[in-house]
């Protein structure tokens, strides 16, 4: 499959998250369980305003953050802290099917970063995208969106004030 990798500087997003480790096959349970315990949370706490569900992958032992996004910082919660995603370079992509087959768009986007010459910074991300009816009957059209975090300087200078 193609992925279109793009090159883009994300600004950083608020987060309300629960912090986690876990191995590679545990992240199909860990990852929504830790979304309902954050929306349970917000619910809870009277926040409003939550968007979209984020996994931010701190490093390669998949120590990770667990949340949604939010309009504005979060002072916290029980469990739920606040964070934020990555501001800087990245290289993104948007991934479209099943969970399950994540693994070839990272494979992908960290193909294109070494043939582009560009150097990680650490952290990756997943957006999933607002669950839609339509998704069970063709998970094809499941959206995800994925961004590393790229090594300063890796942006050309005429896309660096681009939101």
């Amino acid at each position: 499959m193609n992925y279109d990798i793009r090159l883009e500087h994300q600004a950083g997003t608020p987060l309300a998250v629960v912090r986690r480790r876990a191995r590679r096959q545990e992240l199909s349970r860990v990852v929504p369980e830790a979304c309902g315990t954050v929306w349970q949370a917000l619910k809870e706490g009277g926040v409003a305003g939550a968007g979209r569900h984020v996994a931010l992958y701190l490093d390669g032992e998949i120590n990770l953050e667990i949340g949604v996004e939010l309009p504005a910082p979060f002072e916290g919660y029980g469990e739920v802290v606040g964070s934020s995603t990555p501001a800087g370079p990245v290289a993104a992509v948007t991934y479209l099917g099943p969970y399950g087959g994540m693994h070839a768009a990272h494979a992908a986007i960290l193909q294109w970063v070494r043939e582009h010459g560009h150097g990680l910074a650490g952290p990756s991300w997943e957006v999933y995208g607002h669950w839609q009816e339509e998704w069970n009957n063709d998970p094809s059209a499941i959206r995800t969106d994925i961004f590393y975090l790229l090594a300063p300087g890796s942006m050309p200078a005429a896309h660096a004030a681009t939101p």
